[in-house]
């Protein structure tokens, strides 16, 4: 902490100098700060609702305990002067009219969780949004675009509500059935949505100026280094296979070592294969095999087939193409030592998402303005920015997650963080206000 305060001595120092060359109007050049006691109470209340006996939340998407947490929502966007609307895809949507007919400024997040989650996940940019919009309304500012304060729905069940604005949904997700055992299509309706209109819900290119997303890290890196905030490059792309491994399955005590066609031996060599081709690479690239499975799955006999994951994670598609090539290179010199074949089925392909360049420059020109330290990185997990990537210019900001921890309810960030990480996306909001995106 004595680090990071040092930093801030010396931003701040260097951001009074630097203010009247950043062109801020009068109201800006003084930096408008949210009420972080206010914040952090909201936090604390928000919590309440799924709070499991470990301090953590479960509130999946669709129950009672997230549907009685949108209505605590809702009434405190009514407390802070918002218009509010839920749209055909059941997302909640508070709005504060601007000055001129131009698209909306967009920020905000979601609030439901996984099983046995945190309290921090997806809550600190929604209500961050909240005091955000609740800020311009006690100091009466009035924008030139409208601000909407957006909560989407269902996020941690594969980004349902903001894939709906961004109008990639595939409907068939409709009929599956979510984690609070009712279908994606009934949640909807639950929430207030209407699945028969969902086509309402899409917003197409050019009708929302710029979309603002706060998020807590879920990783370590930002409190690693006592950075406090996270300006975020982009959201990484995932591609995903299904590798199957066939051997031939023998009697343990009757095959010699030199006559067996294991596939578990080839399958553990694989492992290796994709930790060693990963680490390798310059860059920040991740790999993951995350499931394995050995059949038939007896003491007593010589796995016949091995059935695994394989996950690639970065923001360079085409370089997770080279690395996967390189992998599948691997798996053939395997092949050779083990006698088995090795075979590679697409699961799931999601592009990456590059932030604005634009927005990214404002974050740090904010961050700075206000004090703060900051670097770039980019998000090793997906978000609701993600599916807005389509439609309208992103910007991401991350605040430092304590350990790293996240979906768990040891996840924390400390309450001047979550302050901190709002007076960044409140001032980024007034800047982008001012821009012609």
């Amino acid at each position: 902490m004595i680090r990071r305060d040092f930093h801030r001595m010396l931003l701040s120092a260097t951001a009074l100098a630097l203010l009247p060359l950043r062109g801020f109007s009068q109201r800006r050049g003084r930096q408008l700060r949210v009420n972080g006691e206010r914040l952090n109470r909201l936090m604390r209340e928000l919590r309440e609702f799924g709070k499991t006996p470990a301090g953590g939340v479960s509130r999946v998407a669709y129950s009672d305990a997230d549907i009685a947490a949108r209505a605590y929502i809702m009434d405190r966007m009514r407390e802070a002067g918002l218009s509010i609307r839920v749209d055909t895809a059941g997302n909640i949507l508070g709005r504060r009219e601007g000055r001129e007919p131009l698209p909306p400024l967009l920020m905000g997040s979601h609030i439901d969780s996984v099983p046995d989650g945190g309290a921090y996940d997806g809550n600190v940019g929604s209500l961050g949004a909240l005091e955000a919009a609740w800020t311009l309304a006690d100091n009466d500012v009035t924008t030139r675009h409208p601000i909407e304060v957006v909560i989407f729905q269902n996020e941690e069940g594969a980004v349902v509500g903001s894939e709906a604005m961004g109008g990639t949904l595939d409907v068939s997700e409709l009929d599956r059935v979510s984690q609070s055992g009712v279908t994606i299509g009934e949640g909807m309706q639950r929430l207030g949505g209407d699945p028969d209109r969902l086509h309402e819900a899409v917003r197409p290119a050019g009708t929302i100026a710029a979309y603002l997303e706060l998020h807590i890290e879920q990783g370590g890196f930002l409190e690693r280094d006592a950075v406090d905030i996270g300006v975020v490059e982009g959201i990484v792309g995932i591609r995903w296979w299904d590798v199957t491994v066939d051997g031939f399955a023998n009697h343990a005590g009757t095959t010699p070592m030199d006559q067996r066609r294991d596939a578990l031996l080839a399958g553990a060599k694989f492992v290796q294969a994709v930790n060693r081709i990963i680490t390798s690479t310059p860059g920040r690239q991740v790999g993951t095999v995350g499931r394995i499975e050995a059949l038939p799955g007896a003491p007593n006999v010589i796995p016949g087939q091995v059935q695994l994951s394989l996950e690639i994670r970065d923001l360079d598609a085409a370089k997770i193409g080279r690395l996967f090539e390189r992998i599948r290179a691997e798996a053939g010199v395997i092949e050779d030592d083990t006698g088995t074949k090795i075979g590679f089925t697409d699961k799931v392909e999601i592009v990456p998402a590059p932030t604005d360049p634009r927005i990214r420059n404002v974050i740090d020109e904010v961050a700075t303005a206000l004090g703060l330290t900051h670097q770039r990185m980019p998000s090793g997990a997906g978000h609701d920015a993600q599916s807005i990537a389509p439609v309208a210019p992103i910007g991401m900001m991350f605040i430092p997650s304590v350990g790293g921890i996240s979906h768990s309810p040891k996840e924390f960030s400390e309450p001047q963080d979550i302050m901190n990480g709002a007076n960044v996306l409140l001032n980024t909001l007034l800047r982008l206000d001012d821009m012609r995106l």
